[in-house]
């Protein structure tokens, strides 16, 4: 008796132990991917900047998503679903926000997501702090902005079936996000030229949200019927993430996966990285170019240091996340 209950002991300790890894937005990972090598996108007269603050722009590409802890109204600025609008949304929601509050209720807009119109917002935002030389607010502006550019390139934040909950693919937003790109990141190739200036950034974004929503039927599709053939046994395997035992799709099955999926999370990534450096060269000479060497080697004000450390602080109590989840 007293080995029976030893063992049912020990099963509920390794139970508690077993853990899926939550999902973030592309990945912690692969947002700081995607922020730091957008860096070497940029022309002389950026470039010496932003690799001066290379180590700020690449940690702090993830802090939209530790924000979604602490700010009720964070999460609907990393995705819009897309199928709530009808058979055509890219053609009956409109472009600008000012004319889409006047075909829905603005709660309704913000419910079902606003990544495209957010994008177009920070690149105000971003420009306003280059015209005013503003270091502290470039850098934060320019890392949360490539975070939002990096949302829009995944197709899961384009529908409602975000997290595969409708069709029992719970799992899958994390899977194509984080572990694909953890895994096989290091085959990608990420020369991906030089950033452009873009004429209209709100077209931009909206252009990215569609190439996203164009693909997430065969995120989803393709991972319908690798599982529907796989032997179960082999589709989940376990893997140490610091002090925890956690469950994770298998490197067979994300290997199987990957393969079918043909190249498309590398392609998005690429088309991130291109996106966001191109979006901060045009930030910049919208704000007339002001001269950035003489602030490379600044250092941040003690009160953004101060909010940043308050920001952390309060992602690492481990708070819920204040709106919609992709656990």
């Amino acid at each position: 008796m007293g080995k029976k209950v030893g063992l049912l002991v020990l099963a509920i300790v390794l139970l508690q132990a077993i853990q899926s890894p939550p999902a973030q937005s592309w990945g912690f990972f692969a947002h700081k991917e995607i922020n730091r090598i957008a860096v070497f996108t940029l022309p002389p007269e950026l470039i010496g900047f932003y690799k001066a603050n290379i180590e700020f722009i690449t940690e702090h590409a993830v802090d939209p998503d530790k924000r979604r802890y602490a700010v009720p109204d964070e999460a609907p600025r990393h995705f819009i679903d897309l199928d709530r609008y009808g058979a055509s949304p890219l053609d009956s929601l409109p472009r600008k926000w000012e004319d889409a509050i006047k075909k829905y209720p603005e709660d309704t807009l913000k419910a079902h997501g606003i990544v495209p119109w957010h994008i177009d917002v920070m690149m105000k935002r971003l420009t306003a702090a280059f015209r005013a030389e503003d270091y502290d607010r470039i850098l934060r502006l320019s890392a949360d902005l490539g975070h939002y550019i990096g949302d829009a390139h995944v197709p899961l934040h384009t529908t409602k079936n975000y997290n595969g909950q409708l069709t029992n693919q719970k799992g899958i937003h994390g899977f194509w996000e984080s572990r694909l790109p953890e895994l096989f990141n290091d085959g990608y190739d990420f020369f991906v030229g030089k950033a452009r200036y873009i004429d209209d950034p709100l077209e931009e974004a909206w252009k990215a949200v569609g190439e996203s929503f164009a693909a997430k039927d065969s995120v989803l599709q393709f991972e319908a019927e690798l599982n529907a053939r796989y032997p179960q046994d082999r589709k989940y395997s376990f893997e140490n993430r610091g002090a925890s035992l956690m469950r994770v799709y298998s490197a067979e099955y994300s290997a199987d996966y990957h393969k079918m999926l043909d190249g498309m999370v590398e392609r998005r990534m690429r088309k991130a990285i291109i996106t966001v450096g191109s979006m901060w060269f045009t930030a910049w000479v919208n704000a007339g170019q002001p001269d950035l060497q003489k602030h490379r080697d600044k250092k941040l004000s003690e009160e953004t240091e101060q909010q940043l450390a308050e920001e952390e602080k309060q992602y690492q109590q481990g708070a819920p996340i204040k709106g919609r989840s992709c656990d």
